[in-house]
């Protein structure tokens, strides 16, 4: 099984950027598709972006779509969101996730979950 760890957090005014990490332990990262979700406060966790496995295919929540960007290095067995234009909405501890299946990737029922990191936006 893949391990991942998130970094990259901070706090930002809104308006501003971040570039969130992924990093993942195991031979197998370079056959999976990628995801991105956060959790805000008393809220629950939600989908924000996906990459298939060769990194040529990415799909957004409608509240993202625009301002970040996903992508890959297999070869760092990383995987990145380029955050853009934040808004105070998008303050949410970020998880990164794996699934063999890239479509159906959004609603995954994921057996674990890392520590994320967490995105302060200010306004």
């Amino acid at each position: 099984q893949v391990q991942l760890v998130e970094s990259g957090g901070g706090l930002v005014q809104a308006g501003g950027s971040l570039r969130l990490s992924c990093a993942a332990s195991g031979r197998t990262f370079s056959s999976l598709a990628m995801a991105w979700f956060r959790q805000a406060p008393g809220k629950e966790r939600e989908f924000v972006a996906a990459i298939s496995w060769t990194g040529g295919s990415m799909f957004y929540s409608d509240s993202v779509k625009g301002r970040f960007t996903i992508s890959r290095d297999n070869a760092k067995n990383t995987v990145y969101l380029q955050m853009n234009s934040l808004k105070p909405e998008d303050t949410a501890v970020y998880y990164c996730n794996a699934d063999k299946e890239f479509i159906t990737i959004a609603t995954s029922d994921f057996g674990s979950w890392g520590q994320g990191t967490r995105v302060t936006v200010s306004s």
